[in-house]
């Protein structure tokens, strides 16, 4: 399972009692990370020029609201991976890097909407969104060394 004792999974006995489950967690939890990754990176394409021809504004809503879902469920399978074994994770030096990286990412989220990057398409905006795609392929190598810490 991932590098973790089975007798870890104590904090949530439905992870304990059916093999299966952790594995579907991690598996709807990657299904998450595709879904907000690929829409972010859509959407960063069209900050970089990319399809000109598609209004930013209609794209951007569609995009993100995606990418939102796909954070939902994120938060939500990682929230239950979480409480299966919050010891070991906040232990785990992989775990802790993760949320902080999570964290910038969405203060960097936070700080493109606030100065209206979508209106500005400048050279600003397409830092953040290199810093934005940078932050979230990190977020999943210390996802994947999770296991391995």
């Amino acid at each position: 399972m991932g590098g973790f004792d089975l007798p870890a999974f104590a904090g949530f006995p439905a992870l304990a009692s059916h093999p299966w489950a952790y594995p579907a967690l991690e598996v709807a939890h990657i299904a998450g990370i595709a879904l907000l990754v690929g829409n972010l990176v859509l959407l960063e394409a069209r900050v970089w020029g990319m399809a000109a021809e598609l209004p930013v504004r209609p794209l951007a809503r569609l995009s993100l609201r995606l990418a939102l879902a796909g954070f939902a469920v994120v938060a939500a399978t990682g929230l239950a991976m979480f409480s299966a074994q919050p010891a070991d994770l906040l232990a785990n030096d992989a775990f802790v890097v993760k949320m902080g990286l999570v964290a910038l990412a969405g203060l960097n989220a936070a700080w493109f909407h606030a100065r209206d990057g979508l209106a500005r398409l400048d050279r600003l905006a397409r830092a953040q969104t290199v810093l934005s795609l940078g932050l979230w392929l990190l977020v999943i190598i210390c996802g994947r060394w999770i296991a391995y810490r």
